[in-house]
């Protein structure tokens, strides 16, 4: 299995820290967010593809060579938010870089768990589908700003909506995805068919109209580091 991590953003929120530096390697506790899921994960994947854009790729090497595991730094070209490809083309520019029978573990690399990815890749390798990460989200405003599905009883997605005026269930979706090597190929597919290209979770939510996909429910938290704010509460719970 090959990972994914998408780290193209510019971060603008957290300004002034990360105008000159990546967010997913700013510290949490002793390490950069970074290091966190890559430890977590690092016996189940033979390959990390890290994408970054181009302002910020001096940064990743330069982390990346202190790491033992194989870790690839993707430069997608561009320097300014403004100019930013968005998440799917992002994927898809690292997916052309794999072979044809690699899956792959998704995730952004701006988050922090407390829960290891690893009962997520033993749960998709027993449904044998692409599968995404869900947790129950019962506060309306919060499930209209993410990805929410609803699942049948055998967990396989029935709907699938990006940012719901009017939710169809309440299991939002962070951004955690693992596509099986025949789901993974389809993204051209799915951007010629019209599919967003921002949001990362919207070529999942294309996918899943058009072939089996599980979810897996969360075994903990996930703390996503949006803003200043975020990030110091981040920093406390993990000291």
């Amino acid at each position: 299995m090959k990972c994914v991590i998408l780290a193209a953003g510019y971060a603008t929120r957290l300004y002034p820290l990360t105008e000159n530096f990546p967010k997913p390697l700013l510290d949490v506790g002793c390490k950069p967010i970074l290091d966190w899921l890559i430890d977590d994960i690092s016996s189940e994947v033979n390959q990390f593809l890290v994408v970054t854009n181009h302002k910020f790729a001096d940064h990743f090497e330069k982390w990346a060579k202190e790491r033992k595991e194989n870790i690839i730094i993707i430069d997608d070209g561009t320097s300014t938010n403004e100019t930013r490809l968005g998440a799917v083309k992002d994927l898809e520019l690292a997916v052309s870089l794999g072979r044809e029978d690699d899956d792959y573990l998704v995730m952004a690399g701006d988050n922090m768990l407390d829960f290891s990815l690893k009962d997520f890749i033993s749960y998709q390798k027993t449904v044998d589908t692409s599968c995404v990460m869900c947790h129950e989200e019962n506060e309306l405003k919060k499930l209209q700003k993410t990805a929410v599905i609803t699942v049948n009883d055998d967990k396989m997605v029935t709907s699938y909506e990006e940012k719901p005026e009017i939710p169809k269930g309440y299991l939002a979706v962070p951004p955690f995805y693992i596509y099986t090597s025949k789901d993974i190929h389809r993204i051209k597919e799915a951007l010629d068919d019209g599919c967003g290209y921002d949001a990362p979770g919207s070529f999942a939510a294309w996918l899943s109209h058009k072939t089996a996909m599980h979810a897996w429910n969360m075994t903990g938290h996930r703390y996503d580091i949006g803003d200043i704010d975020s990030y110091e509460r981040v920093k406390k719970l993990f000291k």
